[in-house]
């Protein structure tokens, strides 16, 4: 049985490393720095599915900036996908961010990414008609 439940500090080394194998950090973005921030914060909180014996097999990362909600490093391991858990941990978080009162909720994909955007599709998001921009504040370029 799998059981979505909050982050607890001693979660960090499953949770970063199923980021790893989910393909879903960059070497300039250390995991470390986002769980550290957003536990630093009141505005955010890592989700993480577990099984009884298996340890953690999921997560996501949901939060909001007061006005929108937003979702970040959804995983599931590929031995684990098409079986619902995606989408249970997609329903947590959003739960999340309407038990604040937040009304909508977002998320980005990058664009090279369409196994992922089909399977939010299938959730009921849509594209939205904006452009991302973004700077680099520590002067470096990615």
């Amino acid at each position: 049985m799998i059981a979505i439940r909050p982050y607890r500090d001693s979660d960090e080394g499953a949770v970063v490393a199923l980021w790893e194998d989910c393909g879903l950090t960059r070497p300039w973005n250390p995991p470390s720095a986002d769980i550290a921030l957003l536990r630093g914060s009141s505005h955010g909180e890592i989700l993480v599915a577990t099984q009884e014996k298996g340890g953690v097999t999921g997560s996501v990362m949901v939060g909001h900036d007061g006005h929108r909600g937003w979702i970040y490093y959804l995983a599931v391991p590929p031995s684990c996908r098409r079986r619902g858990l995606g989408s249970r941990l997609m329903r947590a978080a959003e739960a999340w961010v309407r038990e604040r009162g937040i009304r909508k909720v977002e998320l980005m994909i990058r664009n090279t990414n369409t196994e992922v955007t089909a399977f939010y599709a299938k959730l009921g998001y849509d594209k939205e008609p904006v452009t991302v921009m973004s700077r680099w504040l520590d002067g470096t370029e990615r």
